[in-house]
């Protein structure tokens, strides 16, 4: 097999792995009213698979010596598929919420698995590394899009049993590709995490990505319910189409060098990033559908920006330990998307829409001052 082919089968899979995680975004509003159930109980769908992201490189590099990468692709990709399948029957928020968990579980080893394949590529890391973020942003896109359009026009359940097909047609591919290399799994040391908090520079990035991650996560997670709110006739199709700005990101990812060169510096790059992300968060302040719709681009654009230049820095900083220097980091990534897609759901359910902007504004001048203040840290990247 070529290595087009594969990466082609890499990028499909991941594009679906996606699909799936975000797939219930969009029909919170409908699914909390299927299951007749709070936007907070609604919102763990999409946090439980969150959690399990932030803390899966600590378990799997504990449980799991070595695992054959194809393997455990091939295991993982099918216990996605009957999950997704028996969602599709669920009649219950207990059930919807337990198989949800068990695909939180498995998500992880996917993505685990996709990643070292494409890394195992020495020659083309980089470039597949790009193309590993542009695949997670698409499928994050495509996922709540067409969820959105396929349970107005045949109903949730459908979603569901599309992914399922979706899933079948990733693990006949999977199935084609020749590797029998083993995932690398990271099995961080108490000592080596705390050596590697002592660089504060690490606490800047991680507590920056916490913070980022939460308002963004947190206010997409909201956003389909502010729509309701606002236009109680808002379709599913129509809730899934905000989420077309979600697409800024794989430009972002793919120009990242062209967007520094311009700013000359990393650290002013993610300034910038955070500038933008603010102005547009407080935008969403709007009571104009329209203009909510459109700030997604603009909003998407300051997130990842941040997301792709942090990422770049935090992998820069040491030349050593950084396979566990990225798994702290998509840890505290993750965990700030948890919780974000828990707590502010809380917030504008117990004080309304402009207190939650207010709590994410907070959040966001808190971390601007925080990395203005840290910049001397940062000598080489200012």
């Amino acid at each position: 097999m070529t290595r087009k082919s594969k990466l082609i089968i890499i990028v499909y899979t991941i594009t679906i792995l996606l699909s799936v995680m975000y797939a219930t975004q969009p029909l919170q509003p409908l699914l909390a009213k299927e299951f007749d159930v709070s936007m907070t109980k609604a919102s763990t769908f999409t946090a439980v698979i969150m959690l399990f992201l932030a803390i899966s490189p600590i378990i799997y590099g504990y449980i799991l010596e070595s695992v054959k990468t194809k393997t455990v692709l091939k295991i993982a990709l099918i216990t996605l598929l009957i999950t997704n399948f028996a969602l599709s029957l669920a009649n219950s928020y207990e059930i919807f919420l337990t198989i949800r968990t068990i695909e939180a579980i498995v998500i992880p080893a996917i993505l685990t698995g996709a990643m070292t394949i494409l890394a195992k590529d020495k020659e083309n890391t980089k470039l597949n590394m790009s193309i590993y973020v542009a695949a997670t942003v698409f499928g994050g896109m495509v996922g709540r899009v067409f969820s959105g359009f396929i349970a107005e026009e045949f109903g949730w359940r459908i979603v569901f049993i599309s992914l399922s097909f979706a899933l079948l047609l990733a693990y006949y591919l999977i199935s084609k590709i020749e590797f029998r290399g083993d995932a690398e799994l990271v099995k961080p040391k108490m000592l080596d995490i705390v050596h590697i908090l002592k660089d504060k520079r690490y606490i800047v990035i991680y507590t920056l990505m916490f913070i980022v991650f939460f308002v963004f996560a947190g206010l997409l997670n909201i956003l389909p319910f502010r729509i309701k709110e606002l236009l109680p006739n808002t379709s599913e199709t129509q809730i899934g189409l905000l989420y077309l700005g979600y697409g800024m990101g794989i430009i972002i990812s793919l120009t990242i060098h062209k967007i520094i060169n311009f700013f000359k510096k990393e650290i002013r790059t993610i300034v910038a990033g955070l500038s933008i992300f603010l102005i547009s968060t407080l935008m969403f302040l709007s009571t104009n559908a329209l203009i909510l719709f459109s700030v997604v681009f603009i909003f998407c654009v300051g997130m990842f920006t941040i997301h792709t230049v942090s990422t770049r820095l935090a992998n820069s900083l040491k030349a050593s330990q950084r396979g566990l220097t990225s798994g702290m980091y998509l840890s505290f990534y993750y965990i700030g998307g948890a919780v974000g897609s828990i707590i502010p759901a809380i917030v504008y359910d117990k004080f309304g829409w402009n207190m939650t902007i207010l709590l994410f504004a907070t959040l966001l001048v808190f971390i601007m001052f925080f990395i203005l203040l840290s910049r001397k840290l940062f000598k080489a990247y200012n």
